[in-house]
């Protein structure tokens, strides 16, 4: 069973930070592009940061480069969102996204509120 379950959102203020985890199973971790996608109330599902199945290549949304960074451990199955100096308009639900070939995999969800 293919399962994806995201941790580590919370209540921050801004200019803080969080480190949100996406810890998956029942699939070949190591082959899957990991990603990270967010929906805020009443927007649609963006992207925020992509990393290689061996974690060599990134790359990021202009509006979250230079201050999230996505790294991946794929001997404990797990890729990770460092979120730092947080705007209130990062405020939304974080999704974690696998995907090889065709096949795609998404978590449920964890939220992040950045407020003062």
């Amino acid at each position: 069973q293919v399962q994806l379950v995201e941790s580590g959102g919370g209540l921050v203020q801004p200019g803080e930070s969080l480190r949100l985890s996406c810890a998956a199973s029942g699939f070949r971790f190591s082959t899957y592009t990991m990603s990270w996608y967010r929906q805020a109330p009443g927007k649609e599902r963006e992207f925020v940061a992509i990393i290689s199945s061996t974690g060599g290549s990134t790359n990021y949304a202009d509006s979250v480069k230079g201050r999230f960074t996505i790294s991946r451990d794929n001997a404990k199955n797990t890729v990770y969102l460092q979120m730092n100096s947080l705007k209130p308009e990062d405020m939304a639900k974080y999704y974690c996204k696998a995907n090889f070939i065709s096949l795609v995999y998404w978590g449920q969800g964890t939220q992040v509120t950045v407020s003062s």
